[in-house]
């Protein structure tokens, strides 16, 4: 395993304003998405990242950009974030590695096969230019597959992105735009005035607002439980690995039944294994263990559940603590798991069989990632009814990198009182008919 590191982007914590209109805690994809939709407003932003922009799970993810096989209550919002995808490099001169390449989910079976018929006419409404394939046709769309499969799904519109370069371009933009962007710059709390916020407590000192949002990713249930929010969200390890290139292969990204890849832009790829997910049991885990019943076992044949250190780190890990005092975002930086090396080995197997270009691949990095994720696999997106000026942007469930541009967009246009581009009703944290803790009721 070796660290993941995105791109570098030069960035001031130690000068930043007294004060601002907005204040977005997270340097992820989501987070700088946001930082750029508001900068684009004119909105004065600042974000903060306690470690590096773009270095946990938006560095870490498979890099699909698909609208695709998506839950019903993600698709528009898929689909306004391609749209963006599309837009962000000819309209801010940057290089997000993002490419319209299409992508293909393979079947095995009829079956399968059935499935992906039922999703593309519960789609077809939104006019996702999705077909099915079938056996004659794979190797025409996706070159070098065995002939295990009877068809597949394929998208055209769909495409692939690089994650270690995505986060930072984008936060460059934002730059550019007018936006402060701070790294190493943790955010220990949020200021109330007349129950509402008005202001932050970073470890450089304090910022007034009238708008905070949280993109903390695996981070967020920790910062909002520290003011008595109580976000439904655990976290889930992926874990993934570089091989070196070739030949002979799509240059799309493909999924089947247990393996997943993409061609980078260094020729190599970026492999996993999919439909196999492993979930580090923690308190949380019984904290919340109500909540994500239903899913743990409607999804039982694929999760893998693990107890091991990460139990221990996150029992010893302060809740709450002073807001003059070191947090644990400032403890710990960036979130760097270890990867399942078996999981990357099975992942690779599955794949040389489909796909015998890959028999001989040589390995040459592995990763894991910590993936937030809610009970129904949908993010939270939307403000806190409780506590005006309070919005989050989190739980994306392994989808947020594709989903980034839209979401920021979608998050700006709540700050700012805008007609929204896309329905936020089914993002709205009240789905989940939470209440904050009294404490926070009476602040």
């Amino acid at each position: 395993m070796s660290r993941i590191i995105p791109d570098p982007i030069a960035t001031n914590a130690t000068a930043l304003p007294l004060e601002t209109d907005v204040v977005v805690i997270g340097g992820g994809i989501v987070g700088v998405s946001t930082a750029l939709s508001l900068a684009q407003r004119k909105v004065r932003v600042v974000l903060c990242e306690k470690g590096l922009i773009g270095a946990e799970q938006s560095a870490r993810n498979w890099g699909w950009v698909r609208q695709m096989g998506r839950d019903a209550a993600e698709i528009p919002l898929s689909v306004e974030s391609l749209r963006l995808w599309r837009e962000l490099q000819p309209r801010f001169g940057i290089d997000t590695g993002f490419r319209e390449t299409g992508i293909t989910y393979l079947c095995r079976t009829d079956q399968e096969m059935n499935e992906y018929h039922e999703w593309i006419g519960s789609a077809k409404r939104f006019g996702i230019d999705t077909k099915m394939l079938g056996r004659a046709e794979l190797p025409h769309y996706v070159p070098g597959v065995s002939s295990d499969f009877v068809g597949g799904m394929y998208t055209a519109s769909d495409g692939r992105a690089e994650p270690l370069m995505a986060a930072p371009a984008i936060a460059r933009a934002a730059q550019a735009a007018g936006a402060h962007i701070a790294t190493r710059c943790a955010v220990r709390g949020i200021e109330r005035e007349a129950g509402r916020v008005s202001g932050v407590v970073t470890e450089h000192g304090e910022i007034r607002c009238s708008s905070v949002v949280l993109a903390g990713g695996a981070w967020s249930r920790l910062f909002a439980g520290s003011f008595g929010v109580s976000l439904p969200q655990l976290k889930v390890l992926g874990s993934a690995a570089r091989i070196a290139p070739v030949e002979g292969l799509t240059s799309m990204p493909v999924g089947g039944d247990h393996f997943a890849f993409r061609r980078r832009l260094d020729g190599g790829f970026t492999i996993a294994m999919r439909n196999t997910t492993l979930v580090p049991i923690v308190p949380d885990s019984f904290r919340l263990f109500s909540d994500f019943w239903s899913r743990l076992r409607q999804n039982r044949r694929e999760l893998r559940l693990r107890i091991g250190k990460r139990f221990i780190d996150e029992w010893m890990m302060q809740r709450h603590w002073a807001l003059d005092a070191i947090s644990p975002f400032e403890q710990m930086r960036i979130l760097d798991p270890a990867p399942s090396e078996s999981t990357i080995r099975a992942g690779l197997a599955h794949l040389a069989q489909a796909f015998p270009a890959f028999a001989q691949a040589r390995v040459l990095q592995t990763w894991g990632g910590l993936i937030d994720v809610t009970p129904d696999a949908v993010p939270i997106i939307g403000p806190l009814s409780t506590l005006p000026g309070f919005f989050i942007a989190t739980g994306f469930s392994g989808h947020g990198f594709g989903l980034g541009p839209g979401a920021g967009q979608m998050m700006a246009q709540m700050v700012t009182n805008e007609t929204q581009t896309v329905d936020p009703a089914p993002f709205r944290f009240e789905r989940f008919n939470r209440f904050p803790a009294a404490s926070l009721q009476a602040a």
